[in-house]
């Protein structure tokens, strides 16, 4: 069985004095759970105040929003992955639809820092989904199965065996709007034959998450759903109390 996991992503929310109150309400709505991974996202400023309050919860993890693909130089406005870590990271969002879309980040940025996390010790949450036009032109599954490929194509099995796919379907992020859980699943379905099909074996660890317009009202039928082994969880994770309670779901 695949221990369900729970990312919060801040995106561009929460300074480091929010960071700080909201860890200390949702440490004191959140008990100590071993049949679970929650992992929290911060801001790139807000990371070292998010580490601090979980000093003594090992159970919950943390993860930076971006890296770049090089270990040092002039890129400026830019983090490391061995910056990340020895900041106190252990995860890294790599490919989220808003890097894609926004910054313009193509398949083969995310395959360089998907291997620049295995470099430095980071877990990459590899992020793969789908425009509303691609959806409609009936193209899903390629377009999520080339970066998946795309983005996995410098491991091997064993490197695969310890990272986490998510699926966001870009049309729901945001919006209001989210896949049903049947749509979730099929997608997924699509995502764990393309792991099975790199290693039998190995490719069915790999937890695969659903993340676009997640919220405490629809996370537990999205869990129920075949293949969807956690939640990539944007504007809801901001509000402590009600991220206790999807993490609870």
């Amino acid at each position: 069985m695949r221990r369900p996991v729970f990312a919060a992503n801040w995106k561009m929310n929460h300074g480091p004095t929010d960071a700080r109150e909201f860890m200390r309400t949702f440490l004191a709505h959140y008990a100590r759970h071993s049949d679970r991974l929650v992992l929290f996202f911060p801001s790139s400023v807000a990371l070292p105040a998010v580490v601090e309050s979980l000093r003594e919860r090992s159970d919950i993890r943390v993860g930076v929003q971006n890296i770049h693909w090089e270990d040092k130089g002039a890129f400026t406005g830019e983090i490391s992955g061995s910056m990340a870590r020895d900041a106190g990271a252990h995860y890294a969002l790599v490919g989220h639809s808003e890097r894609r879309h926004v910054f313009r980040e193509t398949d083969e940025d995310t395959a360089r820092k998907v291997a620049a996390c295995f470099r430095t010790g980071l877990v990459p949450i590899l992020c793969v989904g789908e425009k509303l036009e691609q959806r409609e032109a009936g193209a899903t599954e390629s377009v999520v199965t080339r970066q998946l490929r795309e983005g996995l194509s410098t491991l091997d099995a064993a490197q695969v065996a310890h990272m986490i796919i998510a699926y966001e379907p870009v049309w729901a992020i945001g919006t209001g709007k989210n896949a049903t859980p049947a749509d979730a699943s099929a997608v997924h379905a699509a995502i764990r034959h393309e792991l099975r099909e790199r290693s039998p074996e190995k490719g069915a660890a790999v937890p695969i998450l659903y993340g676009g317009s997640v919220n405490r009202g629809n996370a537990a039928a999205l869990l129920e759903a075949p293949d969807v082994d956690g939640l990539l969880v944007g504007g809801a994770s901001l509000d402590a109390e009600g991220w206790s309670s999807i993490v609870c779901a």
